[in-house]
């Protein structure tokens, strides 16, 4: 009998793509306030591409170079960016009853993290935590890690990195120009750094494992017990493999706007910009009549809570006037009554990324 003072442990090893993702997703949305808190553990059997909540995929990833090589293209239900996934990462997905963790995204992040750079400096790896949800070691970023709300679970979720595939990764991406994916390929070459280059001999899985398992208990005080999903937990995973597999999900952001730089009237405009905050990359696609926001789409690599909140914000900014400071103090009182919470990402930000849509000029 596992008790209120241990932590389920689910550790569903190499699985397909879609269940890699399935797992946390269909977990969480069985979790109930009195539950018993899980972490699972997985590592795809294959590779693919995985893209954030908010993002917009014609945006961000080469469909046409995914669709040659095989790569399925997931989107999950937590923010962050897109990212090329294979064997060489083993997820770990902290799934805890919402009312029993910090609300705030910042707070869980300083809670859970700790036992994964723990774990790193146990193995030798000097990592550190990076605001705003990143570990580093040595100015290079060994890992990142997502939150998020589904249903009434709250989930923290990251990987252990043991090798990484930057060439790929590169070239999923999508670019401009490919004198910028060679810059782009060289930067991640750079920026990120894995247990392989860390460390003269690869660690185990396992070892990998049993340390974080470790740490995990002297960090949240939990003791880790190794069980088996529920049929309830299996069942909601399936389904979950349904959802996720559906189109209508995977392009949840839309394609309303196909073409932008587009002058539709004389005074009817197509725009759109990208700012970047210290919270991730902020896209913003606008429809602009008489400088009113007539229609918005706002996507990126942030992390928001709540989870629809950026969607939310998009509509009540819905006739707008596009004037800075009108424009400004209208964020500021939508952002207060949804009570937004996106780390490293502030009104003016998004202020920032619609005005620069705004002053671009339609062909």
């Amino acid at each position: 009998m596992i008790s209120r003072k241990q932590l389920r442990v689910l550790d569903f090893g190499f699985v397909n793509p879609l269940e890699s993702q399935a797992v946390f997703h269909g977990i969480a949305q069985v979790m109930r306030p009195d539950d018993i808190p899980v972490l699972t553990l997985v590592n795809p059997n294959a590779p693919y591409v995985c893209v954030g909540l908010h993002q917009e995929i014609a945006l961000e990833v080469d469909e046409s170079y995914c669709q040659s090589q095989g790569l399925p293209i997931i989107r999950r239900h937590v923010g962050g960016g897109a990212v090329y996934l294979d064997h060489n990462q083993m997820f770990f997905h902290f799934i805890f009853p919402q009312t029993t963790v910090p609300r705030q995204l910042q707070d869980l992040y300083q809670q859970f993290i700790e036992p994964v750079v723990r774990t790193y400096q146990a193995l030798g790896i000097d990592a550190v935590m990076r605001p705003v949800n990143d570990i580093h070691v040595n100015g290079r970023k060994i890992g990142g890690t997502g939150a998020a709300t589904i249903e009434q679970a709250t989930l923290v979720v990251g990987s252990f990195l043991f090798d990484f595939d930057t060439e790929t990764m590169a070239r999923c991406l999508k670019v401009p120009s490919e004198k910028f994916r060679d810059k782009l390929r060289q930067g991640l070459n750079d920026y990120m750094t894995t247990m392989t280059r860390e460390l003269p001999k690869l660690p185990s899985r396992d070892v990998v494992k049993n340390l974080f398992l470790q740490h995990i208990e002297q960090t949240l005080g939990l003791k880790p017990v190794t069980d088996a999903a529920s049929e309830a937990e299996q069942a909601a995973i399936a389904a979950a493999v349904r959802d996720l597999s559906d189109p209508e999900w995977t392009y949840a952001k839309g394609r309303r706007f196909d073409a932008m730089g587009i002058k539709i009237s004389a005074d009817t405009h197509l725009t759109t910009s990208a700012h970047k905050a210290p919270g991730g990359l902020i896209r913003v696609q606008l429809l602009n009549k008489a400088n009113h926001i007539v229609d918005l789409l706002i996507s990126g690599d942030f992390t928001c809570q709540p989870a629809q909140g950026v969607d939310q914000l998009a509509t009540l900014l819905t006739g707008s006037p596009l004037e800075p400071t009108e424009l400004r103090k209208k964020i500021e009182e939508c952002w207060q009554h949804l009570d937004l919470d996106i780390p490293g990402v502030q009104p003016a930000d998004l202020c920032a990324a619609i005005e620069a849509a705004r002053q671009q000029q339609p062909a």
